[in-house]
């Protein structure tokens, strides 16, 4: 839940003065940093950024009254519903910072090894 909560804060602040695609590199550098299994470096990376995604999907589209949304789903050719939106967004951005957070585990294990001892 800690870690959850850490790539959240973190790629919610590095979203803030750097592109889109640092939320990658936070969760690359924090599944690096804190090996927890390839499982947990997946699903920690893409909770905690799909949680960011679709808070400030939800603040977007309140804000707007929806205007947004609707135009940004005519652009895109999605269906008129703002929620089919609203649900897409967070699944890219998760997706994005899961397979990141998985990258930087095995980056890990390729260039640090844990070594197992047999009795």
């Amino acid at each position: 839940m800690i870690s959850i909560l850490l790539i959240a804060l973190l790629s919610a602040v590095a979203q803030l003065v750097l592109p889109w695609w640092s939320i990658a590199l936070v969760a690359f550098a924090f599944c690096f940093g804190r090996p927890q299994g390839s499982g947990r470096a997946f699903l920690y990376s893409f909770v905690g950024v799909a949680l960011v995604w679709f808070g400030y999907a939800i603040l977007q589209h309140s804000q707007t009254n929806g205007i947004l949304t609707s135009r940004i789903s005519e652009v895109l050719k999605l269906p008129a519903n703002p929620i089919f939106l609203l649900v897409i967004t967070p699944l890219v951005g998760g997706l994005v910072a899961g397979l990141a957070g998985l990258a930087g585990y095995f980056t890990r294990q390729a260039l640090m090894p844990t070594v197992t001892v047999k009795s």
